[in-house]
C-alpha cells in the first residue's frame, strides 16, 4: 500500500512538473511574419502615387507579440530600392545583426532579395514601432509592434476594454524620394509635408477625406488604451481628444507614473500610451495631431483629425474639435516632459546608474558648407561636436565583428573641440565642421552620461534623439547651456523617464544615462529625417565583455551583401 502511495505521488509530481514545463513552454512561441516590400497605388488629398509598401498596406501591418517571445520576420525586396528595417526601440540583445539601419548593422537588401530578421522579445513590453531605415522610405514603409505581457501578467493600471493603435504620421502629394533629392540638389530643407496623418489619413479638414478619414467607435463608460506612435519624418506633435482627459501609462514600451493631460507630446521615434474613458455626452470627437516648432522655421502647420465615435450617433453629426496648445507653445512642452517618471516599482524597479564611468558632451550644430552646383553656392549640413557623419559603403558592425580596417576610426570626440556660448548669439560659422566615419568605443558594462546641448549656429532647434540597442533615462533637462557645477545636482536619480528617444529642448540641453552591457556597434541619431541626413549622427561601438554571453553573435548566413 505504501509503495503504492510513492507510486501515485510520484506520478502525480511528474504530472505537475510536466504542466509546469508546458506552461512555460506554451507562454513563449514564435511568431512568424512575411512582409513584401511592394509599391502600391495610394491617392490622399486628390493626389494619386507609387508608394513603397508593406504587403500593399499604409501604415503597415501591425506585429503582435509577447515578452519572451521569438519573431522571425522574412522582408522580400519587390521595389526598385534598396531596403532596412529597423525594430524600434526592441534592444536587440548581442544581435545588432536584427537592429537593421543601413550600412549601420547591415548592408540593405536589394531588390529581388529578402532577409529574416531573427530576434527574442525579452524583458519588454508595451508599444514600440518598425519603419524602413534607408533614404526617406519611413515617410511609408512603417507599423507597429505591440508586445503583451507574459501570460497571467496584468498591466499595472485598470485593464481597459479594448485598445488602439494610432500612428501620426506625414503625407507628400510628391513623390518623397523626389522631394528629398530635390532639397539635396538646391542645398536647402526640401518642401515640407502637405498634411500630417492618423493611421495614414489626414482627416476631414483636407479635400477627397470621405473614405481617408479614421473614426474609432466607442462606448460610454468605456475605457480605451490608446498605443500613440510618431511615425512622422520631421515633426514633432502634439495630440489630444476633444473633450476627453487622457491618462499617460507608458512611454517608449517603459511604465510611467500616471498623469492625467488634455494634450501630450510626442517626437518622431517616440511612442505613447494612454487611457482615455468615454465618459462625455454621446457624440463625435475629433482626434487631432499638429506640430510643434517654437523655432522660426517653417513646417507643415496642417491639423491631421480621426474621429473618437460614440456607438449610435449618427455621422452626420459635426465633431467637436480639439483645442491643442498653440504652434510655439514652449512652456507646455516643457511642462508635459517634466510630468514624465517611471513607475520605479518593485516589480518596474529604476535601475539608475548613479555612478558614471564615462562623461560625454555632444553639443549640436547646423552649418555651411561648400556646394558649387547648389542654388546659393553652399549646402547645409549637421553635426556633433562639430563633426558630420558619414556613411559608409560597408556596415559597420561587420566591419568590428571582422576587424576590417579603413572603415571607420573610434576617435570621436567626447567633447567638442571648440567651446563657446552654444544657445547665445545666433552664429553663422560652422565651425570649421569636419565629416569622417568617425564613432567612439565604450567598454563593456561601464555606465555613461551623455549631456546633448543644442547650439545657436545659424538657430536652435529641438532635436529628438534615438540610441538604438538601449534603454537610456533621462535624469535632466533645461534651457540654457549646461552647467556642469550646478546642473548634475538638480538630476532626477530616483525616478527619472526611461525612454529610447528623447528630445533636446530648443536652445537647451538633455543629460541621458545608461550601461553599455549590449556589445556591438549601435547607431545614435536625431529622428529628424531632415537632419540625419545631413550627417547629424554618429555610432557607439561597445566592446565585448567576459566570454561569449557577453559578446557578440556570430552574423546570420544570409546577412545581406554590400
Amino acid at each position: 500500500m505504501a509503495n503504492l502511495k510513492t507510486f501515485f505521488s510520484s506520478l502525480m509530481s511528474f504530472v505537475i512538473v510536466g504542466l509546469c514545463l508546458f506552461s512555460v513552454l506554451s507562454e513563449a512561441a514564435i511568431k512568424t511574419y512575411q512582409f513584401d516590400i511592394q509599391v502600391a497605388n495610394v491617392s490622399r488629398l486628390c493626389h494619386a502615387k507609387p508608394i513603397v509598401t508593406v504587403n500593399g498596406m499604409y501604415p503597415g501591418p501591425t506585429i503582435y507579440v509577447r515578452e519572451g517571445d521569438r519573431l522571425q520576420i522574412n522582408v522580400t525586396n519587390h521595389a526598385q530600392y534598396n531596403m532596412s528595417i529597423h525594430w524600434h526601440g526592441l534592444k536587440q540583445y548581442r544581435n545588432g545583426w536584427a537592429d537593421g539601419p543601413a550600412y549601420i548593422t547591415q548592408c540593405p537588401i536589394q531588390t529581388g532579395n529578402n532577409y529574416v530578421y531573427d530576434f527574442n522579445v525579452t524583458g519588454q513590453r508595451g508599444t514600440l514601432w518598425w519603419h524602413a531605415h534607408i533614404l526617406w522610405l519611413r515617410a511609408t514603409v512603417y507599423g507597429a509592434i505591440v508586445i503583451m505581457p507574459q501570460q497571467g501578467t496584468p498591466f499595472p493600471f485598470p485593464q481597459p476594454d479594448r485598445e488602439e493603435v494610432l500612428l501620426l504620421g506625414e503625407w507628400w502629394n510628391a513623390d518623397v524620394e523626389a522631394v528629398e533629392k530635390q532639397g539635396n540638389m538646391l542645398g536647402l530643407p526640401p518642401n515640407s509635408s502637405d498634411a500630417h496623418t492618423i493611421n495614414g489619413k489626414a482627416g476631414p479638414l483636407f479635400p477627397c477625406s470621405e473614405k481617408h478619414t479614421f473614426a474609432m467607435e466607442v462606448e460610454k463608460g468605456k475605457t480605451y488604451l490608446l498605443r500613440i506612435i510618431n511615425s512622422a519624418l520631421n515633426d514633432e506633435l502634439f495630440f489630444g481628444i476633444a473633450g476627453h482627459k487622457m491618462t499617460v501609462v507608458e512611454i517608449d514600451a517603459v511604465y510611467t507614473k500616471p498623469f492625467t493631460t488634455s494634450s501630450l507630446l510626442i517626437a518622431p521615434g517616440q511612442t505613447t500610451n494612454v487611457i482615455v474613458r468615454a465618459d462625455q455626452i454621446p457624440g463625435r470627437y475629433f482626434m487631432s495631431a499638429r506640430v510643434f516648432m517654437d523655432a522660426p522655421l517653417a513646417v507643415d502647420n496642417k491639423t491631421a483629425t480621426a474621429i473618437f465615435q460614440y456607438k449610435g450617433i449618427p455621422t452626420t453629426v459635426l465633431p467637436s474639435l480639439s483645442q491643442l496648445p498653440a504652434l510655439n507653445d514652449s512652456s507646455f512642452a516643457l511642462g508635459y516632459n517634466k510630468k514624465l517618471r517611471s513607475l520605479n516599482s518593485q516589480k518596474y524597479p529604476a535601475n539608475v546608474p548613479l555612478k558614471v564611468d564615462r562623461h560625454l558632451f555632444y553639443t549640436i550644430g547646423l552649418g555651411m558648407n561648400s556646394c558649387p552646383t547648389c542654388l546659393n553656392g553652399t549646402r547645409l549640413t549637421a553635426s556633433l561636436n562639430n563633426i558630420s557623419f558619414v556613411m559608409p559603403q560597408t556596415a559597420l558592425l561587420q566591419a568590428h565583428y571582422l576587424n576590417k580596417k579603413g572603415v571607420f576610426t573610434t576617435d570621436f570626440p567626447d567633447r567638442p573641440q571648440t567651446t563657446f556660448n552654444y544657445t547665445g548669439a545666433p552664429l553663422t560659422a560652422n565651425l570649421k565642421t569636419n565629416t569622417g566615419t568617425r564613432i567612439s568605443k565604450i567598454a563593456f558594462n561601464s555606465t555613461v552620461e551623455l549631456v546633448l546641448q543644442d547650439t545657436n549656429l545659424l538657430t536652435v532647434e529641438s532635436h529628438p534623439f534615438h540610441l538604438h540597442g538601449y534603454n537610456f533615462f533621462v535624469v535632466g533637462t533645461g534651457i540654457g547651456n549646461f552647467d556642469q557645477k550646478k546642473d548634475p545636482a538638480k538630476y532626477n536619480l530616483i525616478d527619472p523617464p526611461e525612454r529610447n528617444t528623447v528630445g533636446v529642448p530648443t536652445g537647451g540641453w538633455t543629460a541621458i544615462r545608461f550601461r553599455a552591457d549590449n556589445p556591438g556597434v549601435w547607431f545614435f541619431h536625431c529622428h529628424l529625417e531632415l537632419h540625419t541626413g545631413w550627417g547629424l549622427k554618429t555610432a557607439f561601438v561597445v566592446e565585448n565583455g567576459p566570454g561569449p554571453d557577453h559578446s557578440v553573435l556570430p552574423p546570420p548566413k544570409d546577412l545581406p551583401a554590400c
